[in-house]
């Protein structure tokens, strides 16, 4: 915030070397700072590369999670002996290559793909966590099991969660600059709940024939 303030301060809105450089590039060639562009472009690949290692930790992670849910293939339960799942890890980077690979063949419609994509999920996320919350809180009361952390404002709080969110995918639907993203968003959500779905079914199923053997 500190530093979208400072760019706002010292650059017009309207200044056409924010849309030909960029903000920060702007903001440190006025202001004298050497080499502006290489400073940048050294800050964004030091920030690319720690988000790219942030994602592959987490989606391996998830991987080792679903796998040990029976929702993901069983040999990426496999680990090493210092508990590291590298199958996971590999599965998730050959996953990452592919993407490069198809972004090398298509770069546009991949980009364009995955942002819209994943522009709303964020969104559809916390959505889906503020009504569990409402919800499994209520079961787990009703149970009569004692809730050592809870929610400030509860349930207000998240009621008001859920109006700000469903408002913003609401105004983001009816834009037609923002559409695009909420279709995309819509239809891989779709996808996912589709495929829990079928995999919660043939559990079910397999469950039953356990049973009856």
């Amino acid at each position: 915030l500190v530093s979208i303030f400072l760019v706002v301060a010292l650059v017009p809105w309207n200044d056409p070397a924010l849309a030909e450089v960029g903000s920060y590039q702007t903001v440190l060639s006025r202001i004298g700072v050497p080499n502006a562009k290489l400073i940048v472009d050294i800050v964004v690949l030091v920030a690319v590369t720690s988000c790219l290692n942030s994602a592959l930790y987490t989606s391996s992670r998830m991987l080792f999670s679903l796998s040990k849910r029976g929702d993901a293939p069983a040999i990426a339960q496999r680990t090493t002996k210092a508990a590291t799942p590298h199958v996971a890890v590999l599965l998730s980077t050959a996953a990452a290559f592919l993407c490069v690979f198809a972004n090398y063949v298509a770069p546009a419609q991949v980009f364009e793909f995955l942002l819209a994509s994943s522009g709303a999920i964020a969104l559809l996320v916390y959505l889906v966590i503020a009504v569990s919350q409402l919800r499994m809180r209520s079961q787990r009361e009703a149970r009569g099991e004692k809730i050592a952390f809870k929610m400030w404002l509860f349930p207000g709080l998240t009621w008001a969660t859920i109006a700000f969110i469903v408002a913003v995918l609401a105004v983001m639907a009816l834009r037609e600059d923002h559409r695009a993203e909420i279709i995309a968003t819509a239809l891989l959500s779709i996808g996912v709940v589709a495929a829990g779905l079928l995999v919660h079914r043939k559990r079910e199923a397999a469950g039953r024939v356990a049973l009856d053997n």
